[in-house]
């Protein structure tokens, strides 16, 4: 009985401490590669890169038309575990965000500016 007890308690401890291990990527930001805030550039499919965060899991990628403030359409939300996405977008101005996400956070976002024509 005793032995079972025990056992049962350091399964939970196990458990109970995986929010420990986990990365804090509160502070942090997604470095973006492209399209750098600004670009003006022609309507297509659209790459969006950034390089890996450490402690980030996976990446949320939004993009909204014409911002974030005044979106009359969002373009894209999706969870992605890769350094890039890809969407084809049509002419207009475009706001896009990504940050790093873990089991238990979530790195800080900055909004980036896009033209296509």
């Amino acid at each position: 009985m005793k032995k079972s007890i025990v056992v049962m308690f350091l399964v939970t401890l196990l458990v109970g401490c995986e929010a420990i291990f986990v990365d804090n990527i509160s502070d942090d930001k997604v470095e973006i590669l492209a399209p750098v805030d600004g670009t003006v550039m022609g309507a297509g499919t659209i790459t969006f890169s950034w390089k890996e965060l450490e402690g980030a899991d996976e990446y949320r990628v939004r993009i909204a038309k014409p911002n974030f403030l005044n979106a009359t359409q969002i373009v894209a939300d999706s969870l992605v575990t890769k350094t890039s996405f890809s969407n084809v977008l049509e002419a207009g101005e475009y706001e896009w965000i990504v940050y790093g996400v873990n089991s238990e956070y979530e790195s800080q976002e900055e909004i980036y500016k896009l033209t296509l024509n």
